[in-house]
């Protein structure tokens, strides 16, 4: 569509999956593998608490919201990555691109919120252990879950019906892997200094919960070292360990991208940071939560040995 000499665009065009030509197969296996695991790694694990009444705890709640969070978080970008690495359509729309945005960063705030909760939670079971029951009820689990996603879906609207308003001209490659505010940004052939607004807004809320889970730890750490039993302070540590790496992993790198400033990376080093975030972490969640957690392993063992003795005594 013309608009005096400017050409407007209204398709994007990811230019990393563009140089990659003939190679893209060689990515598109690995990463096939990897988004099959996701999904079925954290599927297992939202089905075995559900169904395991042992996993009916605030801890385990949480870990199931983050793992079927997680199944839509990489669904809205990895799909499109994988259809991009072997097709001639590298493309995406513009009404593709917003929602692209909308949902991945949606998803991922819900996500942060969410570890914030764990992070709560776990404060009160360690800290104030007698008054865990009665505080940590199913009720204010169901809220905060229903308040981190109220906050993340609707603290990125007004971004995305802002950039919906605005003109795009001229080049419409896309230097990212997906679609992502700054990169989608910077092809508006308009006045973008309302961004740093918006990126203020979110550089909030990362550092909120960056500090409410960093404190929360600090805390919960100088607890556990005054335990007298190092059983107690074994069992303690390890009940945490798995929502600390969590936690490092995905936020880290978040932080990294979204709390740059005015610092400037490279293409490369904005791919390998999304990259983190995108893949590495929602591939690391599942064996996190399963392979270092005994009551997980137990009923994922549990649940295949009732399919199996199912099978059995069905033939």
């Amino acid at each position: 569509m013309a608009s005096g000499n400017q050409t407007m665009v209204t398709d994007f065009v990811f230019s990393i999956f563009l140089n990659l030509h003939e190679r893209g197969l060689l990515f598109f296996i690995p990463l096939l593998l990897i988004y099959g695991f996701i999904i079925t790694g954290n599927l297992v694990i939202f089905i075995v608490i559900q169904l395991d009444k042992a996993l009916h705890t605030p801890m385990y709640f949480f870990i199931s919201v983050l793992s079927f969070l997680e199944i839509w978080y990489t669904t809205t970008t990895i799909p499109k990555m994988l259809r991009s690495l072997v097709s001639e359509q590298k493309s995406i729309s513009l009404a593709g691109c917003l929602l692209q945005m909308y949902f991945f960063h949606s998803l991922g705030i819900t996500e942060g919120c969410v570890l914030t909760a764990m992070a709560i939670d776990r404060y009160i079971a360690i800290c104030n252990p007698l008054r865990y029951p009665t505080i940590m009820t199913s009720n204010l689990c169901i809220q905060l879950t229903a308040g981190s996603c109220l906050c993340g879906f609707l603290l990125v609207l007004p971004e995305i019906v802002w950039i919906a308003t605005l003109p795009f001209c001229g080049s419409n490659e896309i230097h990212q892997i997906f679609c992502d505010f700054t990169p989608v940004l910077s092809l508006a052939c308009t006045d973008t200094s309302l961004v740093v607004i918006v990126d203020a807004i979110h550089a909030v809320e990362i550092l909120s919960s960056f500090l409410v889970i960093a404190l929360s730890y600090i805390r919960i750490i100088m607890v556990i070292l005054r335990m007298p039993s190092a059983e107690g302070r074994h069992k303690a540590f390890s009940t945490c360990a798995a929502h600390i790496a969590v936690f490092l992993l995905f936020l880290g790198s978040v932080a990294v991208m979204y709390l740059r400033f005015s610092a400037t990376y490279s293409v490369f080093w904005d791919t390998v940071i999304a990259v983190t975030f995108v893949i590495l972490a929602p591939f690391l969640n599942p064996i996190i939560y399963s392979l270092r957690n005994k009551d997980i392993k137990i009923a994922i063992q549990k649940l295949f040995c009732s399919q199996k003795r199912a099978g059995r005594i069905g033939s």
